[in-house]
């Protein structure tokens, strides 16, 4: 009889390890683990200091170190506005006619009265000629009427002399007296001719100056409007006429006309020291005074237009230049004229009996003594220790030291 197969036991067939063998496997996973664990850490922290780096450093407001005019503390208004000439012409013909001669061009200085073009006037010329020998004749008929009136009073003295004595007849006196009286008449005729050939050359001479375009005033032009050949007209009414040559300006009558808000112009008055700003010169600022406040508001804009005069004209200032205006207080002192360094005293702390200011440089703070003069409005005027353009920490924590690293926020 075949016995019974008995069951398989599965536990018989593993392969046993010895206990140090499954010790080392242990820790070396535990190993791995950690390692794993520190480099993702590690990787972490150092992703996240280069991209911030700032996590420990204090955050600071900072403001720049700048150069202020001593105008600004005495200033109560600003107001814009664009350099006008109050003295400014379009220069035209006062009858019409082809041009022949422009010698001018933008830019060019002209005095009062210098010829800038001329039309063709060679008829006008000829007229004005015509009447000028027209007057020499008349003249010439008056001289010869003066001498026959000479002649004739000598024998009407005569004839009248002899018939007080009866040597001649009653005839022979009427006749002189008669040629006498027409003398005289001729005399007369021919002055008035005179008068006439002279309002005669008169007009042809008007006309002929009609024809040459003068400058009304010592100026600039501006702009030139018409070439030679070209036709100008008054008021351009002539199809396809110019109605200027050109446009001039009088330099000497330059103001800065100003928009001033309707609620401030009561800080406006006439003779109130000011100063100019021009966008085109940053350079250099001009002083000058309020000439006028003109009497009527722009109702769309509620502004009121203040004409303001230099007190001296530079050449650079041109027309229709933008310009700033500051309304001052009072009169600025020469010293005053010239800018200032200045920082804000929120900047300045005393350590060591000793005025500072941290300058930041390349994100590190670098404690500057500081010397300083007398305040300027909101502020305070440096005589050494800083440079224009230095960024200084505003209101530094107590216990910001040299050298340490900030996080800069501008003012």
């Amino acid at each position: 009889m075949i016995p019974p197969e008995e069951p398989l036991n599965l536990e018989s067939l593993r392969l046993s390890r010895g206990d140090d063998e499954m010790r080392y496997l242990q820790s070396r996973r535990r190993r791995t683990f950690f390692i794993l664990i520190f480099l993702l850490l590690a990787v972490s922290f150092f992703t996240w200091w280069f991209f911030t780096g700032t996590f420990f450093r204090p955050n600071v407001q900072v403001a720049p170190v700048i150069k202020m005019y001593p105008s600004q503390a005495v200033t109560l208004l600003n107001a814009s506005g664009y350099v006008v000439a109050q003295r400014k012409a379009s220069v035209s013909s006062k009858s019409t006619g082809r041009l022949s001669y422009v010698g001018v061009e933008e830019g060019s200085r002209v005095k009062k009265g210098e010829i800038i073009a001329r039309l063709e006037n060679e008829d006008l010329t000829a007229a004005r000629d015509r009447a000028a020998a027209n007057l020499n004749a008349a003249r010439a008929t008056l001289a010869q009427a003066e001498a026959e009136a000479a002649d004739a009073r000598l024998n009407y003295d005569r004839q009248k002399q002899l018939l007080a004595q009866n040597l001649i007849s009653r005839q022979d006196y009427d006749t002189a007296a008669t040629r006498y009286q027409k003398a005289v008449a001729a005399v007369a005729n021919s002055r008035a001719n005179i008068k006439s050939a002279a309002a005669a050359l008169d007009e042809a001479q008007t006309a002929v100056e009609y024809s040459l375009i003068r400058a009304p005033f010592d100026g600039v032009v501006l702009t030139k409007n018409a070439e030679v050949g070209e036709v100008v007209a008054p008021f351009g009414a002539a199809l396809n006429a110019r109605a200027a040559v050109a446009t001039m300006a009088d330099m000497s009558s330059l103001m800065v006309e100003a928009d001033v808000a309707e609620a401030n112009i009561n800080q406006v008055k006439v003779g109130q020291p000011v100063e100019i700003l021009l966008d085109a010169l940053p350079g250099v600022r001009f002083p000058g005074k309020v000439h006028m406040i003109v009497p009527t508001a722009e109702r769309s804009k509620a502004t009121i237009m203040v004409k303001v005069a230099f007190d001296s004209l530079d050449p650079r200032v041109l027309p229709e230049m933008s310009a700033k205006v500051a309304f001052l207080s009072r009169p600025l002192q020469r010293h005053e004229e010239q800018p200032r360094l200045v920082v804000n005293p929120k900047a300045l702390v005393e350590k060591n009996g000793k005025l500072l200011a941290y300058v930041v440089k390349d994100q590190k703070v670098q404690a500057v003594p500081v010397e300083t003069g007398p305040k300027l409005g909101d502020w305070v005027e440096v005589l050494g220790g800083l440079q224009e353009g230095d960024k200084v920490v505003l209101q530094p924590p107590k216990n910001l030291v040299n050298g340490d690293r900030v996080k800069v926020q501008e003012s």
